[in-house]
């Protein structure tokens, strides 16, 4: 029976991660284990809501279901969700291995970060003679980054220059604060030290940078080292001095670890994976690599990089516009079903978008709210193919993960990334077998862009269905429930459209005035008319129920007559005749009198060149009908 192993982190340390994670795969290749990633990307700057929608991905699996877990905590810097994390895989019964941070009695791998960040600053006073240390630290509760700190910290007081360290500055891992920083000390003339010493390399790229703008050259005049030694901090001009973690071993490590916990070894066990640091360009040394042929590798790969990336912000801008241009949910549905089913090149053969069952219904409804600690029971499946094959059913129990799973198949990477809007959940994506798109961030960006037009979508369709709701409010006339003259005015304006474009327009306009209406108020009272007023309207619209009917004044009515009814309008006239109530000023009037006055007149394209020509003929026939009833002498 094949294993399976949750993994949890973010995604933002994309490189290290895959690099991790190729470690787990190799090590574990002739075992049947398949990996679940569940990563997301939320930020230390990010609101406390959208953090809590990014990390809900985390509530996503039963760890019931898995054999083991491994946090990757080089990437999750949220104590809280490593803890929730330990306790639940600790209920389901399942070993649990932690990297890059420590819990009692929890197995560890991690690497040796402080021997080598001894290496590296040994190597900064020695070599390059520094003694004026200004550290870029993460976050006060990253382990990883309190280490090395403490490193720098231990050698200095060894060797007697504890004062060297002028300043810890904490970034939280946000290049922006190693800028903010930087341009602070040029503006107030503050001296610059010897070295910066970054806790990761992107901090230390980001700080060269931000040197460079202020006139300062790397390392000429200040020199800067980092950690990971990263793919992009070796191509860097210049190349960064820093420490190799060796993740790939890492991840081996992990899978070793697994294995022996699986056969029984106690938890609480440690890896620790030798560091390595490297020196390079931006201290000064340009021995220690080749940096130049690294850089010729990545130029000559950048042509495809480029096209990839052109192809991949296609695709996003065509998911875009065919969400956007949706009119109803079904739409959304149906049309990006379709455009994923004939155009899934980037996606692959093995993809899953699933929703939670209420986001359609909280379109169409504010007061429905999703989820924003866990999924919902059974997903809506918007589109899912596994190996190909397409998931037919509408719905999808969320505990099984994946439609179309196939344990007996050979080993995967399936990886799951959340989406939502703030702290509600939308629903999830599922990849597999990407490495390359979670090294490269592509995953970060589709799901973003995914989310963010599925929000837009959100909202655009629940603010016109309120504006519709609104408008039709303002179009409607309360007492009768029938169109009110606003309606009439916008159809009039339609009609009119119509004969400035052309003569083949058929329609007429019957108005209508309800007999004796001041008569019933003055004798009856105001409720008694409006009783009447809709007695009268329920009548017009029981005759002409094939016409729309508005209520234009007091005791007005007009119906515009096309189709069948603009046919059968002379026989309409009759019907409505023969159901109406003698004309009488005689009181009492019966429970259900209703007197009406109608004239109808058509559209002849030969003589009327506006829709009020047609409604004035209409008018003067209503009047002298209502003469008639009244047997007095017609206009």
């Amino acid at each position: 029976m094949k294993k399976k192993i949750a993994v949890f982190t973010t995604g933002w340390c994309g490189e290290i991660l895959s690099q991790f994670l190729t470690g787990m795969q190799k090590t574990l290749a002739d075992k049947q284990v398949d990996l679940f990633l569940f990563t997301c990307y939320p930020t230390y700057v990010d609101t406390a809501a959208n953090k809590r929608g990014e990390m809900n991905i985390f509530t996503l699996p039963d760890l019931h279901d898995f054999d083991g877990t491994v946090i990757f905590a080089s990437g999750l810097n949220f104590q809280d969700k490593i803890d929730n994390i330990i306790k639940r895989s600790k209920e389901a019964g399942i070993p649990v291995i932690l990297q890059g941070t420590h819990s009692e009695g929890i197995s560890y791998v991690g690497s040796d970060n402080y021997q080598a960040t001894l290496d590296m600053t040994k190597h900064l006073q020695t070599v390059h003679d520094v003694h004026s240390i200004i550290f870029f630290a993460g976050t006060v509760d990253s382990q990883d980054s309190e280490l090395r700190l403490k490193a720098v910290r231990d050698y200095l007081a060894e060797s007697g220059f504890s004062n060297d360290l002028k300043e810890v500055c904490y970034t939280k891992w946000e290049n922006a604060a190693v800028t903010r920083r930087i341009d602070a000390m040029c503006a107030n003339n503050e001296p610059m030290p010897d070295v910066f010493i970054c806790a990761n390399d992107g901090l230390a790229m980001e700080c060269t940078m931000s040197l460079n703008r202020n006139g300062y050259d790397v390392p000429n005049d200040v020199m800067v080292t980092g950690f990971d030694f990263i793919d992009d901090s070796q191509i860097f001009s210049p190349s960064i001095a820093s420490v190799d973690q060796c993740f790939t071993e890492m991840g081996s490590a992990a899978g070793k670890l697994w294995l022996e916990l699986c056969d029984g070894v106690e938890p609480g066990h440690s890896e620790i994976v030798p560091c390595k640091f490297i020196p390079g360009e931006s201290c000064n040394c340009y021995e220690f690599r080749n940096s130049d042929n690294i850089r010729r590798r990545v130029g000559r790969e950048a042509f495809s990089k480029r096209a990839m990336t052109t192809y991949f912000n296609r695709k996003l801008n065509l998911i875009d516009s065919t969400i956007l241009s949706c009119l109803t949910y079904q739409d959304f549905k149906r049309n990006l079903h379709r455009l994923l089913t004939e155009n899934h090149d980037y996606e692959g053969d093995s993809f899953h978008v699933l929703l939670e069952p209420n986001f359609g219904l909280s379109i169409y409804d504010p007061n429905i709210r999703l989820n924003t600690d866990c999924y919902s029971r059974n997903m809506e499946v918007l589109y899912s193919t596994e190996d190909g094959v397409a998931y037919e059913n509408e719905l999808f129990p969320s505990r099984d993960l994946i439609p179309g799973y196939n344990p007996e198949d050979r080993n995967h990477l399936y990886i799951f990334l959340p989406l939502h809007e703030a702290d509600e959940a939308y629903g999830y994506i599922v990849f597999r077998d990407c490495m390359e798109k979670v090294e490269n961030h592509f995953l970060q960006t589709y799901q973003s862009r995914m989310g963010l037009v599925f929000d837009k979508f959100r909202h655009a369709l629940s603010l016109d269905l309120i504006n519709k709701r609104l408008l039709d409010l303002m179009r409607r006339d309360p007492l009768t429930n029938v169109s009110n003259r606003m309606a009439y005015e916008d159809k009039e304006k339609y009609l009119q459209s119509q004969i400035n474009s052309t003569t083949d327009v058929e329609f007429a306009i019957a108005m209508f005035d309800v007999n004796n209406l001041k008569l019933i108020n003055d004798t009856y009272g105001h409720d008694a008319g409006d009783g009447y007023l809709i007695r009268a309207c329920h009548l017009i619209c029981k005759i002409f129920k094939h016409s729309p009917v508005y209520r234009v004044g007091g005791d007005e009515f007009i119906a515009v007559l096309t189709g069948g009814d603009y046919e059968e309008q002379e026989q309409l006239l009759k019907d409505l005749h023969n159901h109406m109530s003698p004309y009488t000023k005689e009181l009492p009037l019966p429970s259900d009198y209703v007197s009406i006055a109608c004239g109808i007149s058509s559209f002849n394209p030969a003589t009327d060149l506006s829709v009020q020509d047609v409604v004035k003929r209409a008018d003067e026939d209503m009047y002298q009908a209502k003469a008639k009833m009244k047997g007095e002498a017609p206009r």
